[in-house]
């Protein structure tokens, strides 16, 4: 038996999920694990639309990009990893967590944008919540900007030691060569 049989991985089809599918399923293939792949329609982000509206219109819209969130999370799972999707209605942190409570799930692997200040007081983090309220273990693996920081900060660490290097390589001892001449 693995420690993790059942990986939950909710998208909503976002920029920079293929770093999330890639995390999932590396843990997938490493505990033999099957990723259940989650869409939820978060109906409450369409409350601003005009009265006139059809519910019915922009519930078919929703519908859609889960289709299509779902469908792009199996090409990029990995092959040889077992991938089962489903869709759900609510707000977005509340049904991860219920879900968890209701379909065996032994982790949650997902994205989280990494937003802060006001931002996230703002605009809340699904990840935040979900990482409070579950009682299973959640991974989150860094998106969008925050991915983009991280790399950035990264490489630029390393352009940094690579200069210093070649400072230290051409001259050893700048005190010396400052004698010299």
């Amino acid at each position: 038996m693995s420690l993790y049989e059942t990986i939950l991985l909710p998208t909503d089809g976002s920029a920079g999920i293929e770093r999330v599918i890639d995390h999932a399923g590396e843990l997938a293939r490493v505990h033999d694990a099957t990723i259940r792949a989650l869409y939820v329609i978060d109906a409450t982000s369409f409350t601003g639309l005009p009265m006139e509206t059809s519910w019915e219109g922009v519930r078919q819209v929703l519908e859609s990009e889960g289709e299509t969130a779902l469908e792009q999370l199996q090409r990029v799972a990995p092959e040889d990893v077992e991938v089962e999707t489903a869709t759900v209605e609510g707000t977005p942190s509340t049904e991860i967590v219920r879900y968890t409570r209701e379909v065996p799930v032994d982790v949650v692997v997902m994205g989280t944008h990494g937003r802060g200040g006001i931002d996230r007081l703002l605009l809340g983090s699904v990840a935040e919540r979900v990482v409070r309220k579950s009682a299973v273990p959640v991974v989150t693996v860094p998106v969008g900007g925050a991915a983009a920081t991280v790399e950035t900060e990264d490489a630029a660490e390393a352009e940094r030691a690579t200069e210093s290097d070649s400072v230290t390589d051409a001259d050893p001892d700048p005190a010396q060569s400052a004698e010299g001449s």
